[in-house]
């Protein structure tokens, strides 16, 4: 029963914590608009792939990192620049002209998924911040065996989550056009509201 306990929390702050849009729920939504449901899917399974392996590192180095602040910091900045490129790029994307519905497939998602999740910088201070909580009420434990339970349902939760997103894309591509033709630049204006909400937390540490 303790091990679904850790399980269940991993997901449930994954899930709820994560579901307001950011940038690899709305990257999910726009793969599922431009390409389609099963690429979508792919890239849904490699970000929570990444994730696994982010909130592992968050729990188990979680008292190097208690104990170098410094690090938390620099992988916040480093989130804020990534923020900041994300934006510039899809803003450019929002410029090209835009012709019928694009089937392409091209490339692999699931890599694709891979490498957005990792470039995903404030990963590790979301539950890195999230299981100190959690562990400080006695609601889960920061040790092995229950780390691996608590971080697979964080990738259980996210995947849940991506898919959530891809599954209402269909909906929004149909019934909501405005989103569906202007996702890059949509995408573009949340980067840059993350970068800029992110460089304000900062400054006023």
């Amino acid at each position: 029963m303790i091990y679904f306990i850790h399980v269940f929390y991993g997901l449930a702050m994954a899930y709820f914590g994560l579901i307001s849009p950011g940038m690899l729920n709305m990257t999910v939504l726009k793969t599922r608009i431009d390409v389609g449901k099963i690429e979508s899917v792919k890239f849904a399974l490699g970000a929570a792939f990444i994730i696994f392996f982010q909130a592992g590192i968050a729990l188990f180095f979680a008292e190097f990192f208690i104990n170098n602040p410094k690090v938390i910091a620099f992988l916040k900045i480093a989130g804020a620049f990534v923020f900041f490129i994300l934006a510039i790029f899809f803003f450019f994307q929002s410029r090209k002209k835009m012709g019928a519905k694009s089937k392409s497939s091209k490339g692999n998602y699931f890599f694709k998924g891979l490498a957005m999740s990792s470039v995903n910088m404030l990963a590790i201070p979301f539950y890195l911040a999230t299981s100190i909580y959690l562990g400080s009420v006695n609601k889960i434990i920061i040790e092995f065996p229950y780390i691996l339970y608590f971080i697979s349902g964080a990738a259980i939760g996210s995947f849940l989550l991506f898919y959530t997103y891809l599954f209402f894309a269909k909906i929004i591509s149909n019934k909501i056009a405005f989103i569906a033709a202007n996702i890059n630049i949509i995408l573009s204006l949340l980067f840059l509201s993350l970068g800029i909400f992110t460089l304000i937390k900062l400054i006023g540490q």
